[in-house]
């Protein structure tokens, strides 16, 4: 059972993909926990396997072996309805490429995770211009992406990944499609969340961003070379 507030343990993870030609080992027996209110950096080379573990934290893949524990519960032994209610309002997501419907306004692209929890619509609008207006763009609410700077893409979809009030935050490369202001427009949002009290969990090559996160998680061939906080090894 977990404790000391923490909200994901990873025991024991591997990945593997086998192409039919070559088996490749993308995670190899990670353990980590992340509790709650903590501000993480993933990082490491092309290939070291970060994507591939934000995407089992997000619960948008599962593990060849291991366990992995989400709020004391065994994410294993969940269906399907409840991992989708899982990546709905637990977590938000938060890509590299904005992920963004281009043809919804950013009003429309807030609302949709909202849409999806059965969020009654007073509701709804109040949310979505709250968030839009967290990140400075409430005056934007009637804009499709194709109107925005790339800053301001990103800036809607980390409303929209805030729309159900998760308590984690994960987001993969935020600022790699960003110029170098903008990419500080993000950490910074995402440093105010942090001390709002969600935990943020982001892979970044940019170790300008990863010093600023509370602890540095480096992988290298799918292991964990290095897990340090503040500088300190952990």
């Amino acid at each position: 059972m977990m404790n000391n507030g923490t909200l994901i343990s990873l025991s024991g993870i591997t990945k593997h993909y086998d192409t039919g030609k070559v088996k490749v080992r993308a995670l190899q027996g990670i353990d980590l926990e992340i509790k709650r209110g903590e501000f993480i950096a993933i990082i490491g080379p092309s290939g070291s396997g970060k994507s591939t573990l934000m995407n089992i934290v997000g619960c948008l893949d599962t593990p060849t072996a291991g366990e992995y524990l989400l709020d004391g519960r065994p994410v294993a032994n969940m269906g399907i309805h409840q991992l989708a209610a899982i990546r709905n309002k637990k977590i938000g997501f938060i890509f590299q490429n904005f992920n963004l419907l281009p043809y919804a306004t950013a009003y429309e692209n807030v609302e949709l995770p909202l849409i999806f929890a059965g969020a009654p619509g007073a509701i709804r609008k109040e949310k979505i211009m709250r968030n839009l207006s967290m990140v400075g763009l409430s005056e934007r609410a009637d804009h499709k992406p194709t109107e925005l700077s790339g800053g301001e893409m990103q800036r809607v979809a980390i409303a929209r990944a805030l729309a159900n009030d998760p308590e984690v935050i994960l987001a993969d490369e935020p600022t790699g499609n960003l110029d170098t202001r903008s990419g500080k427009e993000i950490i910074e949002i995402f440093e105010r969340l942090n001390v709002e009290g969600r935990s943020v969990v982001t892979i970044t090559h940019d170790m300008s961003i990863a010093e600023r996160c509370h602890r540095i998680v480096r992988l290298k061939d799918g292991i964990i070379e290095s897990d340090t906080r503040n500088g300190n090894k952990i």
